[in-house]
C-alpha cells in the first residue's frame, strides 16, 4: 500500500506538467482564434471603407461581403474551431463549428447593419 502511495506520489509532478501544458496549448489556441478573428474584420472593414463599394444598395454590399475575405474568413472558422476543440473537448466537433459559423455570420451581420446605417438618409 504504501509503495503504490509513493508511486502516486511520484506520478503527480509528470501530471501536473502535462495540465500546465494543456493549459499553455488552450492558451495559445485562444490567441489564434482571436488573431483570425480580428484579421477576418480588419478584412471586412476594409472593404467597408472601400470607395468603389460606397455605392452599391444594401443587398448588394450583403453579397459582397459573403464573398469577400475567404482566406481571413477560413482561417478565423479553423482556429476558433481548434480553441472550442481544446476548450470542450466533450462537446461534439459539429456544435463548434455551428459556433465558428455563427460568429462569422454576426460578424458579416454587424458590417452589413453598419454600413446600411450610414446609407440611410438623416
Amino acid at each position: 500500500m504504501r509503495s503504490t502511495i509513493l508511486a502516486l506520489l511520484a506520478m503527480l509532478p509528470a501530471v501536473a506538467l502535462s495540465n500546465v501544458a494543456l493549459a499553455g496549448e488552450i492558451e495559445e489556441a485562444h490567441r489564434d482564434a482571436v488573431t483570425g478573428r480580428d484579421s477576418y474584420w480588419n478584412c471586412l472593414a476594409q472593404e467597408y471603407n472601400r470607395d468603389s463599394n460606397k455605392g452599391l444598395s444594401g443587398p448588394d454590399f450583403t453579397s459582397l461581403i459573403a464573398s469577400v475575405c475567404r482566406s481571413e474568413r477560413q482561417n478565423f472558422r479553423v482556429t476558433l474551431v481548434d480553441y472550442l476543440s481544446m476548450q470542450f473537448p466533450d462537446v461534439d466537433a459539429g456544435a463548434h463549428m455551428t459556433t465558428a459559423n455563427s460568429a462569422i455570420a454576426a460578424a458579416q451581420k454587424d458590417i452589413v447593419t453598419a454600413f446600411i446605417k450610414h446609407k440611410a438618409p438623416k
